[in-house]
């Protein structure tokens, strides 16, 4: 997809800081970072969103995810990560490629990676059924 961003940082149209990178996906540090070593993961194929994206290519973002997570914590002093995706815009996805964000993390950083939201189990019977997958 030629307006991509992330198209044209995989294809080296555009220069990343190439954190790690194998024939179907790269990582790449997130020049907009918000937590030292913010990293993204994305497939080198455009795909909109994990909604979008076929089971080849989310495994093999999976295993790049997995590899960059190992070296943050057993090779660069991070006790632990998150993992963030935002699927559409409605969820907060800004770019339209599929990409996992990277968070490295540090006990007592102070990051809180869990908003508390106030009435959350109160409907919870509904809300399970609503969400449980039926075949």
């Amino acid at each position: 997809m030629e307006e991509c961003i992330f198209c044209k940082i995989a294809s080296g149209e555009i220069q990343g800081l190439r954190i790690y990178e194998n024939d179907e996906t790269l990582a790449f540090m997130d020049i907009a970072k918000d937590v030292d070593g913010h990293i993204l993961v994305i497939p080198k194929k455009h795909c909109k969103n994990i909604l979008d994206c076929d089971a080849d290519t989310l495994s093999a973002v999976t295993q790049t995810v997995k590899t960059v997570s190992n070296h943050l914590t057993e090779r660069c002093g991070y006790d632990g990560v998150n993992l963030l995706n935002a699927s559409d815009e409605s969820a907060g996805q800004s770019v339209p490629h599929f990409h996992i964000h990277i968070i490295p993390r540090k006990t007592g950083d102070g990051i809180d990676a869990w908003p508390k939201f106030e009435g959350a189990k109160e409907n919870i019977q509904a809300i399970f059924e609503k969400v449980k997958v039926k075949e």
